[in-house]
């Protein structure tokens, strides 16, 4: 009887191994998806762009002044106009984009880090350090932001490192509230369990796993407080409390076109429209955050 000779192929399985994608990985494919956080965050770029290279884009110095130039429109020769004082309205604000991005970005950097110090004590110790942490978050909050700067300002004198604090100093209870809530869920996981059984030290707890784990709430919040950020130093320095003469803030260029908005609307809708577009942009980069980083938005 002839042997049957058994073929024995390799079985070829459709199961494919789950790739395993980091979870900021993933975020940075669905922030990717988000045309209008696109546009935002090409909106922030190009004015990062401006700030960085304000020397060699800017045509004119900030501060170059000719009378015989007063209050020309926008031409071939100066794209945005000139000012009262015969300044070009585009270097200015070009300038102007450094001013307003650094109290923006070094205010809320300030204040994330003031805040979720703050935030991490009060919710993971609890008690009286919450109730103490928190009753001055509650006080800070009862004042509206911009009357809390104003007062800030009053007391420091006016100056654009004195705007900064008092920005910086206004944000600290958004992120210590914000932080405090996520700490709260944090540490009843059961890996923060572990390491309190295992006796790791409270402080190797905060650092490097309830805080990281706190992050994406952070990252959100900074972005869009940088917007308001923006706000609140043009707000100062059009009440004249922030940048003083002759730095082309945006605040104080509005200040000090008040009074030409008839005459000559351009020296007003120029750094408006700065201030707009900023802001816009960094409110789209941050709900684009929002979305791709909180899970409760995925769906």
């Amino acid at each position: 009887m002839p042997e049957l000779v058994k073929n024995e192929l390799p079985i070829k399985s459709n199961v494919q191994k789950d790739e395993v994608i980091s979870p900021w990985k993933e975020a940075w494919r669905s922030f990717r998806k988000n045309k209008l956080a696109l546009v935002g965050t090409t909106i922030v770029l190009f004015f990062v762009f401006l700030a960085v290279f304000a020397p060699v884009i800017a045509p004119a110095g900030i501060d170059d002044k000719a009378l015989v130039n007063r209050l020309k429109p926008p031409s071939s020769e100066n794209w945005l106009g000139t000012d009262d004082f015969g300044r070009d309205i585009l270097s200015r604000i070009i300038y102007g984009a450094r001013i307003s991005l650094w109290v923006g970005l070094l205010s809320v950097l300030g204040s994330a880090v003031v805040g979720s110090f703050l935030g991490i004590l009060a919710g993971y110790y609890g008690r009286w350090i919450d109730t103490l942490i928190s009753r001055v978050f509650d006080i800070m909050l009862a004042f509206p932001s911009i009357l809390l700067a104003i007062a800030v300002v009053a007391v420091l004198g006016p100056s654009l490192q004195n705007a900064l604090i008092a920005i910086a100093i206004i944000n600290v209870p958004n992120f210590g509230r914000l932080i405090r809530s996520r700490v709260l869920s944090v540490k009843e996981e059961e890996y923060i369990t572990a390491a309190k059984a295992v006796g790791m030290k409270d402080s190797r707890i905060l650092l490097h796993h309830i805080l990281p784990n706190s992050m994406a709430p952070i990252i959100v919040q900074g972005s869009l407080a940088i917007a308001t950020a923006i706000i609140e130093a043009a707000a100062l320095g059009f009440l004249g409390m922030g940048a003083q003469p002759p730095n082309p803030e945006w605040g104080k260029m509005l200040a000090d076109s008040k009074q030409y908005l008839i005459q000559a609307p351009w020296t007003m809708i120029f750094p408006g429209l700065a201030v707009m577009l900023t802001v816009l942009g960094f409110n789209l980069m941050g709900d684009g955050l929002r979305d791709a980083l909180d899970p409760k938005m995925k769906q």
